[in-house]
């Protein structure tokens, strides 16, 4: 018995109604007005953060991103850490440890600079990622803004199109 032989004779009986989707949160606002609310916290202004996450977003690396917002590479980072994006530290996950290490006391900060092998803005900078907690609340705001921007999604596409084949590539 194949799948014909079982679905035959039926039928649909009710249809659904389409509703569209619900949207129940407050994510009408661009990504620094969005932000304001960590103005505070943040190393600039939110708008210049705004600049470096969707730089950073769209691909750029962090020191590119910090370039193209008007700001030093240690400031982008350190927006983007405070945002809950990942890979900004700027040293190995064992560098990390020795950073932690340093931090809690266990190891002479020269000493641990010398093992990880960070030149001593690296070294600062890794120290600030492990010392501070991305904001609260932050990743969210930062990831519904990309995953609801259409001209990111089109951007993305846009970018990757060279990289996709169509239906009739198989041909």
């Amino acid at each position: 018995m194949g799948l014909a032989d079982i679905a035959e004779g039926l039928c649909v009986t009710t249809e659904q109604r389409d509703r569209g989707v619900a949207l129940a949160d407050e994510t009408a606002g661009d990504l620094p007005d969005r932000l304001a609310g960590y103005a505070d916290d943040l190393p600039c202004p939110v708008e210049t953060a705004a600049a470096v996450v969707d730089a950073y977003v769209g691909g750029s690396a962090v020191d590119a991103a910090g370039h193209e917002a008007g700001v030093a590479p240690t400031t982008a980072a350190k927006v983007l850490h405070l945002l809950g994006l990942e890979g900004v530290s700027p040293v190995s996950p064992q560098g990390r440890e020795l950073v932690r290490d340093w931090l809690a006391g266990e190891l002479s900060r020269a000493d641990a600079r010398a093992l990880s092998g960070a030149s001593e803005r690296e070294f600062a900078l890794a120290a600030f990622v492990e010392s501070h907690e991305p904001l609260p609340g932050a990743e969210d705001v930062v990831a519904d803004a990309f995953s609801r921007s259409d001209d990111a999604s089109v951007a993305k596409r846009d970018a990757l199109a060279e990289t996709m084949s169509g239906a009739d590539d198989f041909l």
